[in-house]
């Protein structure tokens, strides 16, 4: 990368089988959240950057009966993945495409697409203006960009469980030294405004969940715990956390799990814009 550039040096979850199934599981467990009256109905060629194991393209294809998308990541092992995904799936024959890109430096012509979705991929690159600069490249005008990232600012956890918080701050510190960020969500505005962008809204999507839904706080809280530990290994590896904080939390989100009265909260951003 040229001089200056910031890199990404790796992926805080890792890349094993059991990460891809998590993310499987993770973008089903979100889409209701995630996936809510996307601008897509006029789109007919997609672009999905970081698309991973598919997971979302899944999700894209059914929600949008008339759409092709074309998805991109850097990880071989990822698109392998996510074509062995997409070939179960009745309703995805002939209508997408899986290519390995830099985002940062696509290979395709200016205003091939007509719409493109970002799903927590700009918090794991190093240059997320670069890479929105060439999303909007390959758009033609007028066409609709969503991109939902995470704010890990937002997390609170009742009981108060200070490992589990001792964790999720080296969490956010290795993401960042991995050439990520963990806060880009709430940047979402500025760098859509950046390169020229118009329309640009965000939605902070907020998800507070105590005894009002104690069926739906008892799945997130499974599936909270899971995507924590994902990362353990590579925090432990770097030596990040010890084994006693990952144990520690361990326990500290066994017990808020079996708590009558557990509070979980926790804040993501949407943003949507068009490019002209």
């Amino acid at each position: 990368m040229p001089s200056g550039e910031k890199s990404t040096k790796g992926y805080v979850h890792g890349f094993t089988n059991e990460e891809q199934d998590r993310l499987r599981r993770q973008a089903r467990f979100l889409e209701h959240r995630v996936h809510d009256r996307l601008p897509f109905w006029k789109c007919r060629r997609l672009l999905e950057v970081g698309c991973g194991v598919g997971a979302q393209t899944e999700i894209l294809l059914r929600h949008f009966p008339d759409l092709h998308v074309t998805g991109i990541d850097q990880s071989d092992a990822n698109l392998a993945r996510a074509a062995e995904n997409l070939r179960e799936v009745a309703w995805a024959e002939g209508r997408y495409e899986l290519c390995v890109e830099d985002a940062t430096r696509l290979s395709f012509n200016a205003g091939l697409f007509d719409g493109a979705f970002l799903c927590w991929v700009l918090e794991h690159v190093g240059d997320p203006l670069r890479v929105l600069s060439e999303v909007r490249r390959v758009l033609r005008p007028g066409s609709p960009i969503v991109a939902t990232e995470v704010q890990n600012a937002a997390f609170f956890l009742d009981p108060y469980s200070p490992h589990t918080m001792a964790y999720w701050l080296a969490f956010n510190d290795h993401q960042l030294e991995l050439g990520g960020d963990p806060f880009v969500g709430a940047k979402l505005g500025n760098l859509l405004l950046a390169v020229g962008c118009r329309d640009v809204t965000t939605k902070v999507r907020n998800i507070h969940l105590d005894n009002r839904a104690p069926g739906e706080r008892a799945e997130f809280l499974a599936f909270w715990s899971e995507l924590l530990l994902s990362g353990a290994p590579g925090l432990l590896a770097a030596g990040k956390v010890a084994e006693e904080t990952v144990e520690g939390m361990r326990a500290e989100l066994d017990r808020v799990a079996h708590d009558p009265n557990a509070v979980f909260f926790y804040s993501f951003i949407q943003a949507r814009a068009r490019v002209w």
